[in-house]
């Protein structure tokens, strides 16, 4: 039985309803996925309907959306408000049963939740080691201890595949010990190999058999490559897949972010991704970008991708099914709970 191949370029949408142009954009074998932001929804029962629209022009898309929790949760009205993942890390602290078991349930919901509406993945969880040091990350990692980080890290993403979804692990090798936004500028991290092998990299490591997907950051480690992580052969191939050994998908974070400008313009940093190993590349919030980006594959007839069918959600479920389910409504009533008191 042949594989279907999957385009190698993720692009986002306008916003509720598809557009014509759009609409042929989906049709172009070259493209592999959609993902949806905040603006992109107005209830479940119509992002429901925009992503049957986007099936409707292509079986091979994967569709994602950033569904974290906290400060970066896409999909709200009509979906349970999930905790930053650092109350999670918080909870193991104080006591470390009860903190997995929720993680567990927290990862399980916020993956049905997102299946229920027929997307594919959500871009999580962050394995950033951090608590207050970088303006991007902060509570958004369950930790700044490798340790627990791994620990509630593991049994969130338990509870993603229990629920039918594929993890995908950033922002490798680590976001979580520099100040600097990569959204809106290029970040760079002086510290030498040993100490980020010795703790942000842990995270990778020990979890890379469980992540169906890794992110790299838009960082640059001069002190160990001059290449920024995401257009680095040395990060992705001699460490990501050689050292630690990982087998899944490289998605590429967003090209449109200043992190990425230091590769250069929109086809160089398609080039320079592709090159260094990336699976799928995502260009959001620049609609010209990611036509230009959708040229060049085009004109140098890019192949598509078998694996990238690994990350499709392995199971479906309506929202009828999943809000009838006992653990739903427990875990809703834990988490408004815990964000209510911090408890």
């Amino acid at each position: 039985m042949t594989t279907a191949l999957y385009g190698r370029l993720m692009l986002d949408l306008v916003g509720t309803e598809l557009t014509e142009a759009e609409r042929q954009l989906l049709t172009d074998p070259q493209v592999g996925g959609v993902i949806l932001f905040a603006r992109n929804i107005e209830s479940r029962e119509q992002v429901i309907a925009l992503v049957a629209e986007i099936r409707s022009c292509s079986s091979n898309l994967i569709l994602a959306v950033d569904q974290e929790g906290g400060r970066v949760q896409r999909f709200k009205q009509g979906f349970t408000q999930l905790p930053a993942m650092q109350q999670l890390g918080d909870r193991y602290r104080q006591d470390p049963q009860q903190g997995l078991s929720l993680a567990t349930d927290t990862g399980w919901l916020m993956a049905s939740e997102v299946i229920a509406c027929g997307l594919d993945i959500s871009f999580a969880p962050v394995l950033d080691v951090d608590r207050d040091t970088s303006s991007i990350i902060g509570d958004r990692a369950f930790s700044d201890q490798s340790d627990v980080v791994i620990a509630v890290a593991k049994a969130f993403i338990q509870g993603m595949q229990q629920a039918g979804m594929t993890a995908t692990g950033k922002h490798f090798p680590g976001h979580g010990a520099i100040v600097a936004d990569s959204h809106l500028e290029a970040p760079v991290d002086n510290r030498p190999m040993a100490q980020i092998q010795q703790r942000d990299l842990q995270p990778f490591k020990q979890l890379s058999h469980i992540l169906g997907g890794i992110m790299p950051a838009h960082i640059t480690f001069p002190q160990v490559d001059p290449y920024s992580v995401g257009f680095s052969k040395f990060w992705l191939q001699q460490i990501l897949r050689q050292e630690i050994g990982f087998e899944g998908i490289i998605f590429s974070d967003d090209l449109s972010m200043k992190g990425a400008d230091v590769a250069g313009c929109y086809t160089e940093k398609a080039e320079m991704a592709l090159n260094a190993g990336c699976d799928m590349i995502l260009v959001c919030n620049c609609p010209e970008g990611a036509r230009e980006v959708l040229d060049y594959l085009q004109q140098i007839e890019m192949k598509g991708c078998e694996k990238i069918a690994t990350i499709r959600a392995r199971q479906a479920i309506d929202w009828e099914q999943l809000t009838n389910k006992p653990r739903y409504r427990q875990t809703t009533e834990q988490l408004q709970l815990l964000t209510d008191t911090g408890y």
